[in-house]
């Protein structure tokens, strides 16, 4: 497969509910993620659309979906368990598409996270790992590691790209985590960044940039070793 321009796709998620993707697949493409987005924006926000376009530059396809309360123009989240029926149908649908490709799964916060609890109930096929764009720990003012819970019946190797300034992820207790997650976990911190990743003293460019090197550079590690 090579094709660098966005393809638009359908996906099935059960009998009741279809959400639509996004394709994009770089040339000489070496891994795919599957990526989620965040609770208060779809697949078409602006930083989803530097995430697929900085990974496709660094020979990573990616593959972005909506969750269907956001097809259908609502606000709440959907329940967990269609939310990870939906991450189900996204991997199966990127395995059909790139079957030669390794894939790793994840995204923005909520869509992070949902990648993650389904993966904890039962493995996704394909999926080598997982790339969590601000892990959403706690909510805001509120520290605690209850919704970490479930990463320890993970058993794929785990990325973690966190903000310094992240209210939803104290650090303290993001660190301590890490240490009990043991060598399946990676952290990566951005230096003032928020949860959105926003930094006021720093070029925001510049910002993406380096977190992409870092799925880059983890991603490929990743795929060379011997399953």
């Amino acid at each position: 497969m090579d094709r660098s321009d966005v393809e638009s796709l359908t996906l099935r998620v059960d009998d009741a509910h279809t959400v639509s993707g996004l394709l994009l697949v770089p040339s000489q493409a070496r891994a795919c993620y599957v990526l989620a987005h965040g609770a208060g924006a779809g697949m078409f926000h602006p930083f989803m659309q530097v995430v697929a376009r900085e990974l496709g530059q660094r020979g990573i396809a990616t593959l972005r979906y909506q969750f269907p309360y956001v097809e259908q123009g609502g606000k709440r989240p959907d329940p967990p368990k269609l939310a990870h029926a939906t991450v189900r149908a996204a991997v199966a649908q990127a395995a059909r598409l790139m079957p030669t490709l390794p894939l790793i799964a994840g995204g923005k916060s909520f869509g992070g996270r949902m990648t993650s609890q389904t993966q904890a109930a039962s493995a996704l096929p394909g999926v080598r790992g997982l790339v969590f764009l601000g892990f959403p720990l706690h909510p805001a003012g509120r520290p605690s590691d209850e919704r970490a819970t479930h990463l320890f019946q993970v058993e794929v190797p785990m990325l973690f790209l966190q903000g310094t300034r992240d209210r939803l992820a104290d650090l303290g207790l993001l660190e301590l985590l890490m240490e009990r997650l043991g060598p399946r976990a990676s952290l990566r911190l951005v230096q003032d960044a928020d949860h959105s990743f926003r930094v006021p003293a720093r070029a925001d460019a510049a910002v993406k940039r380096e977190m992409m090197d870092s799925i880059g550079e983890w991603t490929l590690v990743l795929i060379s070793r011997r399953r």
